[in-house]
């Protein structure tokens, strides 16, 4: 997936078209996203992994030493707003911890919150983490972050959800979920931390986010029930429980990605749910990218489990690069994805086609006018047919695309009629020939 990255002169917003599909931002690894939406627009804040070497954190593990902030108006079009809060930058944090974990933001009384853990210099208090603040008159900072960290507070993963009432708890997770009341200034903390019991006791359980829908509280979180975490909820009638475990978000990643962690949130009418998998690293599964997909729930208030996507949920403009290897159903046998290159991941997949009669769908498609080819980065060993259809297989043929062969990558133009303006879902079909790879369509 090749972006054009558009920097301003001081070099902290790059602009990101395109990102439809997940994971959605494939410049650099992010993980752990808690989504809000403050005015018309969603922001993700994300933890930044980033690879550890010798001197940089500790090889083989969780790497983070800053964090970005991501915003849309659409779900499609992302900006990176740049680094908000720096390791290096914060009073009480070990500069060289590499330790900047799953985030949160929310915005209370004409201020924005962002919180975030971290290891403390200061270890006198005992070992492990703890949770600090920084504050900012707009979403995209800049985040000014407090001297001390929350007294009273030690462990990973915070969490802030503030109750129709106007009071605001905090969530956090060090061995159980934790919960407390943050006073007015949501600097400190109101009452003492309390754990919330009845949920499960066998397996780590951490990253916890809390929402009210109907009435229902929901507390969901990251579970590893049996050797890698999936994400799980429990209800009440109150933000501090008591909660009754009730249900299962996503399975476990079939990959094996060992960790999980998420937000969900209503936008538009539709609620998503963010999340991360190891997308662009498969072989290691602490460099992650982060995800969204669609949610939705039962009359009686439980959540319908979501089943991850490759094309995610945004909208694609027809003139856009369209990446057809984050398909929306695919034929199964005869259908590769791949690296388009191994070597350079930041590139992005393709989608082979290797036998007649392969197929893969993609949705959603804007047309904005009629247009009159399709340009397709291609590649291929001998020559293929390549049927581009409307909704589906057996759908109305568009453009015949007859791929040459050739050792490297090459545009080639072909020309395309029946399609009208509005949306489409697009089929790409193997008619005949040797199998053809593609990495991108765009329309003219």
């Amino acid at each position: 997936m090749k972006k054009r990255l558009l920097f301003t002169l001081l070099g902290v917003v790059a602009i990101l078209s395109a990102r439809a599909q997940n994971p959605f931002i494939t410049n650099q690894f992010t993980a752990d996203p808690t989504a809000r939406v403050f005015g018309d627009r969603i922001y993700v804040y994300p933890s930044h992994d980033i690879p550890c070497t010798e001197g940089r954190g500790r090889p083989g593990w969780f790497c983070m030493a800053d964090y970005h902030v991501f915003s849309s108006p659409d779900l499609t079009e992302w900006t990176d707003h740049g680094v908000i809060v720096s390791q290096d930058k914060v009073d009480w944090v070990k500069p060289e911890s590499y330790s900047m974990w799953a985030p949160d933001c929310v915005f209370r009384n004409g201020k924005y919150y962002f919180y975030f853990p971290s290891t403390p210099v200061d270890t006198t208090s005992g070992r492990g983490f703890k949770i600090g603040v920084a504050v900012s008159d707009k979403p995209t900072g800049p985040f000014v972050p407090e001297k001390l960290p929350i007294k009273g507070v030690n462990g990973i993963d915070p969490n802030v959800f503030i109750d129709k009432d106007g009071q605001a708890y905090l969530y956090w997770s060090q061995g159980h979920i934790y919960v407390a009341k943050l006073k007015e200034n949501m600097l400190e903390l109101a009452s003492e931390p309390k754990i919330i019991p009845n949920l499960p006791e066998k397996g780590l359980k951490e990253g916890p986010f809390v929402f009210e829908r109907n009435g229902i509280y929901y507390l969901t979180y990251p579970h590893v029930e049996n050797k890698i975490e999936r994400l799980e909820y429990a209800v009440g009638k109150t933000p501090e429980g008591p909660f009754t475990v009730t249900g299962v978000i996503m399975d476990e990643s079939p990959t094996g990605c060992w960790t999980n962690h998420h937000s969900l949130l209503p936008f538009k009418g539709q609620w998503y749910l963010f999340y991360h998998h190891n997308d662009l690293s498969p072989e290691f599964d602490k460099n992650r990218s982060i995800r969204v997909d669609r949610v939705s729930f039962n009359e009686d208030g439980t959540i319908k489990k979501v089943v991850p996507t490759l094309r995610g949920v945004g909208v694609s403009k027809a003139t856009s690069h369209i990446q057809l290897d984050r398909y929306s159903a695919i034929s199964g046998e005869g259908v590769q994805i791949a690296f388009v290159d191994t070597a350079v991941r930041w590139n992005g997949w393709k989608a082979v086609l290797g036998k007649e009669g392969a197929w893969l769908r993609y949705n959603t498609v804007v047309f904005a006018k009629k247009p009159r080819s399709i340009i397709a980065r291609v590649q291929s060993n001998g020559d293929g047919v390549v049927e581009l259809r409307r909704g589906g297989e057996q759908g109305a043929l568009l453009s015949t695309m007859k791929v040459s062969a050739a050792k490297d990558w090459k545009e080639m133009k072909f020309p395309v009629s029946g399609v009208e303006v509005g949306t489409h879902d697009l089929v790409v079909v193997l008619k005949q020939g040797t199998p053809v790879e593609i990495d991108w369509v765009r329309f003219e």
